[in-house]
């Protein structure tokens, strides 16, 4: 073998050599690199909802041949319980724009009061288990001779609001709002917010239309 190759396979073997003695401290500089990187804190991102825009409040009489009356928001839509045929003065009123719903069921009073006021209450309370409060607050519209209870249902619960109103002697009329969705007290609270007052109101203008 000439001088060339022998200097060239020398310079073969240092290279090999110092090659192996690299990797180690290479690997090494990576494992530090990747160690401190993984000390940064992470600070995550509150969570945010998307905006939600709303009409303009305004109101329209509810026209519909039930023996009573109230307004209805102007964005709704009011008709007949189809899932309650045999009840013909039950109502429904869709809000399709934030996917809920008003359910209204009436009942004349024959005795029976007492009954019906506990019924209420009850149903309310099924709302307890998701609830983180309950608020009940008395209406009175001496004028109208409607009297009833609000109850407002705080937290994850169905139904953010139910309420009862009656005349004491004929008219007795139980009202329940929903939202068709997965119930969050956190991302809905605009909409619920933006619904009660409806609600209020549809409670403020509330009328029999016999009286006895």
């Amino acid at each position: 073998m000439n001088l060339g190759g022998l200097m060239l396979n020398r310079y073969y073997a240092i290279f090999e050599r110092l090659t192996m003695r690299l990797i180690p401290i290479y690997v090494l500089t990576g494992f530090l690199f990747f160690s401190e990187s993984c000390k940064k804190e992470y600070t995550p991102r509150p969570r945010g909802y998307f905006r939600i825009s709303f009409p303009a409040k305004s109101y329209k009489p509810l026209e519909l041949s039930v023996p009573y009356f109230f307004q209805v928001p102007a964005y709704s839509t009011p008709g007949h319980d189809l899932l309650s045929p045999d009840q013909p003065n039950w109502i429904t009123i869709e809000v399709p724009a934030n996917h809920a719903q008003i359910h209204l069921s009436y009942k004349k009073i024959n005795n029976n009061l007492e009954r019906y006021i506990e019924e209420s209450h009850s149903l309310a309370y099924q709302h307890s288990q998701k609830a983180s409060a309950i608020e009940e607050r008395l209406f009175i519209n001496p004028s109208k001779k409607v009297y009833g209870t609000i109850y407002t249902i705080k937290g994850n619960a169905a139904s953010p609001m139910q309420f009862y109103l009656t005349d004491s002697t004929r008219n007795f009329l139980r009202g329940s709002l929903y939202i068709k969705e997965i119930p969050n007290s956190d991302s809905l609270q605009p909409v619920i917010g933006f619904l009660i007052q409806d609600v209020l109101h549809l409670i403020k203008t509330t009328e029999w239309k016999e009286v006895k």
